[in-house]
């Protein structure tokens, strides 16, 4: 776990990932059924349905177009590649252990909640009914909707702006490090999400945020 920003004035906002830092996701458990042989299923995942070729959706681009692309490309695995996007939402297997409770906690304090996640916006719309901790965010910024993704500064920028708080004044968590080197680099306070819930929780208590 690393931290920024713990010297001088601390950061009254928290900005929070989603994805593997509130829940997990794993593209492997699209094809649980369909390949039931887990070596196979790894390789499926590393070289046809990828989290390269998932980061497309992340920045904009719809569901039927990539999975055409896709299937046009392998058509000996359309089956399996259209399985992605019917079946989305089994990538997403719960929540990660604890950080639930921080959000609640935060919240309970008057805490305010943002979040900036590299989502598709079809994918985020399968998911945000399935995740109610989320009514605890006056607002999320998606990759998807944006067509802006992280680590990329300008998603950033247009978080700041929309939440209405100055950089410095907001603890931005991720568990990707280019993510947290471009919040570091634009004023944000950050946390490294690599300890898990308890690492987090003693950041919070450094920081004030929770008693």
């Amino acid at each position: 776990m690393t931290v920024s920003g713990m010297a001088g004035a601390q950061p009254g906002v928290v900005v929070f990932d989603i994805g593997h830092v509130l829940v997990d996701w794993d593209l492997r458990l699209i094809y649980r059924d369909a390949i039931a042989d887990p070596a196979r299923r790894d390789w499926f995942v590393q070289n046809i349905v990828t989290t390269a070729w998932h980061f497309e959706h992340d920045a904009g681009k719809p569901f039927a177009q990539m999975v055409a692309e896709r299937s046009a490309q392998y058509p000996e695995h359309a089956d399996l590649i259209r399985m992605y996007a019917d079946r989305w939402l089994d990538s997403v297997p719960g929540p990660i252990p604890g950080t639930s409770a921080l959000v609640e906690a935060l919240a309970a304090r008057g805490v305010p909640l943002y979040a900036i996640t590299n989502f598709g916006d079809e994918a985020f719309e399968l998911f945000r009914p399935t995740f109610p901790v989320l009514n605890h965010f006056r607002d999320i910024v998606v990759s998807g909707v944006e067509k802006l993704v992280k680590p990329h500064a300008a998603i950033f920028d247009l978080a700041a702006a929309r939440f209405g708080h100055a950089p410095g004044d907001m603890l931005f968590i991720d568990d990707n490090a280019a993510n947290i080197a471009t919040a570091r680099a634009l004023g944000w306070h950050t946390h490294h999400f690599v300890g898990g819930a308890d690492a987090l929780e003693a950041d919070l208590r450094a920081r004030g945020l929770l008693g």
